[in-house]
């Protein structure tokens, strides 16, 4: 167990020695390490820390899945502040109350829709900056000038790690502070639980923007030192192409109805598989 209880001191500390082991692979093959994910998150918590942004502050993400994203959510833990994942599908009237309540020091989003968030940030906010799924942008522009060493912000286990909000079905949304602690505990209960080693693969295609995407699976993952074939989405050739080479797979039931549907889906082609996760609805 690492000194420093700041949730990515906990992952770094079950890191594959051979840091070249992939951490995932994408559907078109590449492959992306750990080293190429402690390197890139050393330069954006860099970044971000550089821009101005203090350890407690709310980083608003509104980016597509990509293994830079991942790595963005990584430096925000290593730097101390609280990330703050937003639905890519929310639009204007629904941003507008999350940037209000949630009050990030920096916001990240994808091009397409700068201007909109713009022109509802409030000007609190030290930097909008914009992440491409191929990792570019502005944050890639300012974080390629930061060195890849950074030291990982001590954190205690009650501080903020990430910040979610509720569905609003009842009523607005509702702030769900998580702590580093919080995810940790459940990180490591999980993987006990589930049996999670170095020698799994996940199939993820889940969002993370949701807790089931970025907390249960990348948690399960990065605390065991384990691997993942990473998709942009669920989309039935790219699971069947991937399932032969996982052993763990994580999805929401209609994942599952989809697969069960599906006429190529049988035994043999889910033969390395150990253990299937259905979550996020009934």
């Amino acid at each position: 167990m690492p000194d420093n209880t700041n949730l990515y001191a906990l992952y770094a500390a079950n890191f594959p020695d051979e840091k070249t082991r992939p951490l995932l692979t994408t559907a078109d093959g590449s492959v992306f390490t750990y080293k190429a994910a402690e390197q890139e998150s050393a330069r954006l918590a860099n970044s971000l820390a550089a821009l101005g942004a203090q350890p407690g502050d709310r980083v608003t993400v509104q980016a597509e899945k990509s293994p830079h994203c991942l790595c963005l959510y990584l430096a925000c833990l290593r730097a101390g502040l609280v990330y703050h994942p937003l639905n890519t599908a929310y639009l204007a009237g629904e941003l507008e109350f999350f940037l209000q309540d949630a009050e990030p020091a920096i916001v990240v989003c994808g091009s397409a829709s700068l201007t909109m968030i713009e022109d509802i940030t409030p000007n609190t906010v030290l930097a909008v900056l914009t992440m491409e799924n191929d990792g570019s942008g502005t944050l890639a522009d300012h974080s390629a000038k930061q060195t890849d060493i950074h030291e990982v912000v001590p954190r205690e286990e009650s501080d903020l790690a990430a910040l979610l909000y509720s569905s609003g079905t009842t009523g607005r949304p509702k702030g769900i502070m998580l702590t580093h602690g919080n995810l940790g505990s459940n990180n490591k209960t999980l993987v006990d639980a589930w049996g999670f080693t170095k020698d799994d693969c996940l199939l993820h295609a889940l969002p993370i923007f949701h807790v089931h995407g970025l907390f249960v699976g990348l948690g399960c993952v990065l605390m065991s030192g384990a691997s993942m074939v990473w998709l942009d989405k669920f989309n039935m050739d790219d699971v069947l192409t991937a399932l032969p080479h996982c052993t763990v797979m994580m999805g929401v039931p209609t994942y599952y109805t989809r697969l069960l549907s599906e006429k190529r889906f049988n035994r043999e082609i889910c033969d390395t598989i150990r253990l299937f996760v259905s979550g996020s609805a009934p």
